[in-house]
């Protein structure tokens, strides 16, 4: 839950904290927009180990381990892909939660399956995963903010979840 006057990223802070689990990311279109806002909290430094922007393909699979085949079957927005970026910034940095975001920001590269705005932000920990898909409107700049805003609070419902035991 958000106290009045939290930011969300105060509010991950706090729930993270409280439960003694670290984060990492992984960002794609947001271009490091979460980890930014993330750590703009003071003492972020206790729960949040690291980001990993994998703008390409291949930083992608090098760095974050994501199959080629997840992304030649589905690309590299979807929900198969959010899902092994999330996988692979936690067991790379070695942290208890990931998220991770891919999508299309803008102004170009949209199709009809997938228009411009189109985001799957993913939440994983060690036992489970779950990603959502979104369709976000606006110019590049409010569509990297909707998503890295959308993301923490997956976070925050993620975390409150698990402190009840749903998760």
């Amino acid at each position: 839950m958000i106290r009045k006057r939290e930011k969300p990223e105060e509010a991950v802070g706090r729930l993270l904290k409280k439960s003694g689990c670290a984060l990492s990311v992984a960002e794609s279109c947001t271009g490091g927009l979460l980890s930014h806002k993330i750590t703009s909290i003071p003492g972020s430094s206790d729960y949040f180990m690291g980001g990993i922007v994998a703008y390409s393909n291949d930083l992608k699979k090098k760095i974050l381990k994501v199959p080629g085949g997840t992304l030649r079957k589905f690309g590299a927005v979807s929900k198969e892909t959010a899902i092994a970026m999330a996988r692979g910034a936690q067991e790379n940095i070695g942290s208890d939660i990931a998220a991770a975001i891919t999508g299309i920001a803008g102004p170009n590269g949209g199709s009809k399956a997938k228009p411009v705005g189109t985001v799957f932000i993913a939440i994983a920990d060690k036992k489970s995963a779950g990603c959502r898909r979104f369709l976000f409107r606006g110019k590049r700049d409010a569509i990297k903010l909707a998503a890295s805003n959308n993301a923490l609070k997956m976070l925050i419902e993620f975390l409150i979840a698990r402190h009840n035991g749903t998760r």
